[in-house]
């Protein structure tokens, strides 16, 4: 079967963006398998189209192909990167966007794609607005058909640009994090995920002017009324039952979580 291509960006779907780029990798793969992760990123910001991405991977087949194109470096100098992580390949820039894929596994393989080997491969020269469509469309449709071969393309590299935003800091009975994305709902996303709660008694969660018990689902909440929880994607969110915590809690992306254990764990 021919690998599955994703592809996440902050297109939207208001303009031909995102329906260009199909386009661009049907020409060039017929048989591509194209499956729409996400085209609602925030715009201009790396850091959720990373959360997404580590957070998703691995509900598709190995061999995939994950293409993100969140770019605010888009016709600069800025490299172009190809990460192979638990058998599956992401190809985006270096921005910062695939840095928590690397930091989850130290064993992946990272690649700077060399853009000066492209025009042999019928490339056109690149547009310096839309590297979406002329370079990151067609380079994954020509790997995910095997017409080309990752080393034929990019070297290794053994630095890239870090995360936007650090991991949560962790003390013995309090963590930091923060709310990296808001859901359809308004839910609140952050990037404390379930593991760092593991042996904790009571934690309480801490958001804006708001505490808060940890729930196990939202319908142990009264309507209207503010929850935390894990969600299915085992990282904290903050919630209103039946409601949208971003709009009751006024809070965004970007804002502090803090949660404290009121019993010191074992």
């Amino acid at each position: 079967m021919p690998a599955v291509i994703t592809l996440t960006s902050d297109f939207g779907l208001q303009d031909p963006f995102v329906g260009v780029m199909k386009g661009v990798i049907l020409a060039r793969h017929p048989e591509a398998r194209i499956v729409d992760l996400t085209h609602d990123i925030l715009a201009h910001w790396p850091a959720e189209a990373g959360f997404w991405l580590l957070r998703s991977f691995e509900y598709f087949p190995q061999g995939s192909i994950h293409l993100a194109v969140v770019d605010p470096g888009v016709g600069t100098a800025r490299d172009v990167l190809l990460v192979e992580s638990k058998g599956h390949y992401f190809l985006a820039p270096d921005n910062g966007l695939l840095a928590p894929i690397v930091e989850r596994d130290r064993s992946a393989g990272c690649r700077r794609v060399q853009l000066e080997k492209l025009a042999a491969l019928g490339f056109a020269r690149p547009s310096s607005t839309f590297h979406g469509r002329d370079i990151f469309a067609p380079l994954a449709a020509l790997l995910a058909s095997g017409q080309i071969k990752v080393v034929d393309i990019s070297e290794p590299v053994t630095s890239i640009v870090p995360a936007w935003v650090d991991e949560p800091e962790v003390a013995a009975e309090v963590i930091n994090g923060v709310v990296i994305t808001i859901d359809h709902f308004g839910n609140l996303l952050t990037n404390i995920d379930e593991r760092l709660l593991e042996g904790w008694v009571e934690p309480r969660v801490h958001a804006g002017k708001t505490t808060l018990s940890l729930r196990r689902t939202y319908g142990e909440a009264r309507p209207g009324e503010p929850l935390a929880l894990i969600n299915s994607f085992g990282v904290l969110e903050i919630a209103v039952a039946e409601g949208r915590a971003a709009d009751r809690l006024g809070l965004s992306r970007g804002a502090p979580i803090v949660v404290r254990d009121s019993v010191r764990r074992t």
